[in-house]
């Protein structure tokens, strides 16, 4: 498929490419994470003010799984409760971390008016997977049992993320329906990996080998799984679910200049095609992770507002 950047996203792309930045896949994970951390303040855009930003401690069979509460200044509370977003981060299982995507989920917080909560999974290769899905899946059901302590209406939680993130959300949302909950009450799937595979077409055209490349998305996987069996797993590569009916409700968001773009445009149509209700926006000029760039690429503002007002539109 023929990608032409936005203006915006070519410029922001070229200046990347000046930069002289070493690829991810000739680093450490920590160096990498070193890397990823920096760019933030380049690209993030200006923080909201909110009426809260916490810490909080999530218990977890191999110790404590840290996050962030975040609580605007007017979420939509009924009865005292607000609805909720729990939000994982993207990075590719390995870089990343709250500070990543605070700024991000600062304004998911704003313009949804509901309380985010970001989760600070473990990352590979120190811990590969399963870690960062048990994770999810066990600080999702924490939120949801402790939801009134914190404010947060248990029948309006949502959950979302990019990338990594994204997988992430589409696995507690299989695990949740599979599990006995909790009950989530959509899904935000923002540029999602869904097959660790990795045979669709966008993974080999040159046009979508940009930031994100074909050969950096390779290391990812290499850090995260544990063997080539676990491609297969549902736990990992979510598109190999059988039965994805019984979802809930989908937010999937795609990009032209991206080597995930065909598996996140074939679950959202699997998604629709099993019943569940999915809206489905695409971005063709822009690249894989411009969601947290809205400093120097206006389009990932309008992303965050319309993914505000789906997740307002949940109820």
């Amino acid at each position: 498929m023929p990608v032409v950047l936005d203006p915006d996203a070519a410029a922001v792309y070229k200046a990347f490419q000046e930069a002289g930045r070493p690829a991810y896949e000739t680093l450490t994970a920590p160096e990498a994470r070193a890397y990823y951390a920096q760019a933030r303040f380049a690209t993030n855009p200006e923080p909201p003010e909110l009426a809260r930003v916490a810490p909080l401690a999530i218990p977890a069979p191999h110790g404590v799984i840290p996050a962030r509460i975040y609580v605007p200044k007017d979420p939509r509370r009924q009865n005292g409760l607000s609805p909720a977003l729990v939000f994982f981060h993207g990075g590719g299982w390995v870089i990343g971390d709250l500070d990543s995507h605070d700024v991000v989920c600062r304004q998911l917080a704003v313009e949804a008016a509901l309380i985010v909560i970001s989760v600070d999974y473990r990352l590979a290769p120190e811990h590969k997977f399963p870690a960062a899905t048990e994770d999810a899946i066990a600080a999702t059901k924490w939120v949801a049992a402790n939801a009134r302590e914190l404010g947060i209406d248990a029948a309006r939680l949502s959950i979302g993320g990019d990338s990594a993130g994204g997988n992430l959300t589409g696995v507690v949302a299989l695990a949740a329906r599979d599990g006995n909950g909790p009950a989530i009450a959509g899904q935000v799937l923002i540029y999602p990996a869904t097959d660790f595979a990795m045979t669709h077409g966008s993974h080999s055209e040159p046009e979508t080998s940009v930031l994100l490349t074909h050969s950096v998305i390779r290391w990812f996987r290499d850090h995260y799984l544990s063997a080539a069996a676990d491609i297969h797993d549902w736990r990992a590569s979510p598109a190999r679910a059988e039965n994805l009916a019984g979802l809930p409700p989908a937010y999937v968001l795609t990009a032209g200049a991206d080597p995930l773009r065909d598996e996140g445009d074939e679950y959202a149509a699997r998604l629709k095609q099993a019943g569940v209700s999915v809206t489905y926006k695409h971005f063709p000029g822009q690249f894989h992770g411009f969601f947290t760039m809205g400093k120097l690429l206006p389009q990932a503002n309008v992303a965050v507002s319309e993914i505000g007002a789906w997740l307002k539109g949940l109820g």
